[in-house]
This record gives C-alpha cells, structure tokens and sequence, in this order.
C-alpha cells in the first residue's frame, strides 16, 4: 500500500500524525496540489474526491478523505491508544467533538484561505467576501474552544484523541496561514497547545 500526499496540507499532516501515533509506517507519493498533480485523469481514476491524502491498498482499491484513512488504520492496528474512544460514550465523544472542531473551525478556515487567497483560482470560484466571512466564523468558535480546554485537559476526552490532531492542525492553520493570533488570546488553547506539541508524533 502506499499513501499519495502532499506533505504540508492540513490534512495530509493529520494523517502523518495520526500514523505517528499508532507507529505505523507506510510509504508515500509525494503529489504537488498546487501544480494540478491531483487534477490529471490518472489520480482522478483513483480518488472519489480528487484530492490528497488517498490510501491506495495492495489489490489496488483506495481510500479518500484524512479520517477515513485514519479509520482504516485505526481498525487494522493493535493499539491501545484508543484514537477514536474506547467505550460508547468517548466514542461518541469523539465523534461529537470532531465535527464541531471540523465544521466550525477546521472547515471555515479552510474556506478564508481558499476565497481571501484565491490560491485555487485557477480551478474554482474565489469570493473574496466568503473568505472574510468564513475567517469571522473561525473567530467566533475560539471561544467555544476556550472554554472546553478550561474544564478539560483535551478536547474530547480526558486523554489524547484524534480531535486534539484536528484542533492542533486548525490552531496552527489559524496562527500561520490566516493571522489569528490564537495562541496569544486563549491562555487555555496555549496551555493544551505546549502539551500536544510535546508530543513526539507532533515533532
């Protein structure tokens, strides 16, 4: 098997991070996004979504979407991390708190650089007034974010998930690529910041 990425995307490094966690090596097919790499008719033959990370497996089947392929490890690999919850209420924890940190942060934040950029104007519509919208909307959740981490050393759980990769990469996404200044604002995001990022899948 073997994993097409492009290291320095978001979600391409949840993966990475996620497989750093269960010590799981796979090799990997460096793809260039931003040069169309993932837009020729040969990954698009391969990818439902057209987009990077894809798994693709030994009999040749693939697997899009970062946590999807996270799934698939996760089911595969004898751990005890317990990435995706352990018992029925982290498990639904998990899943609860992932999509509020995707479809509230992770997501909107995607959409600001994709429409304040126009990185991708090449291939989709940029409305530079989304982009200013859906950055506010990033701003907006913080808050939420802030709180939770005050009553909780991680997001999910009371133990280290597959929501604090999530969050870690929208902190980050945050602070490099949209000029927030997360970590400076939110003492409680910054404190669980230091404590994931010490972490060695994160170095």
């Amino acid at each position: 098997m073997k994993i097409y990425q492009t290291a320095m995307t978001p979600s391409c490094r949840r993966v990475s991070i996620f497989l750093k966690e269960l010590q799981v090596e796979v090799p990997r097919e460096e793809l260039n996004v931003r040069a169309g790499d993932n837009l020729t008719d040969e990954f698009a033959a391969k990818s439902v979504n057209g987009r990077v990370p894809l798994l693709e497996l030994d009999d040749g089947t693939t697997i899009c979407e970062s946590v999807a392929i996270c799934r698939y490890f996760d089911e595969i690999t004898k751990s005890d991390k317990g990435l995706f919850g352990t018992n029925a209420k982290e498990k639904a924890d998990v899943e609860m708190w992932h999509r509020v940190v995707e479809f509230q942060g992770l997501y909107a934040g995607f959409q600001a650089f994709r429409n304040l950029t126009s990185i991708y104007s090449d291939r989709e519509t940029c409305v530079y007034d989304w982009g200013v919208e859906s950055k506010e909307r990033l701003v907006q959740f913080l808050p939420q974010l802030e709180q939770r981490l005050a009553e909780s050393d991680y997001v999910a759980s009371s133990r280290f998930t597959i929501v604090d990769i999530t969050t870690f990469i929208l902190i980050g996404f945050a602070q490099n690529g949209l000029e927030i200044e997360v970590l400076a604002t939110y003492p409680n995001i910054n404190r669980w910041f230091d404590l994931v990022s010490s972490r060695p899948s994160f170095q």
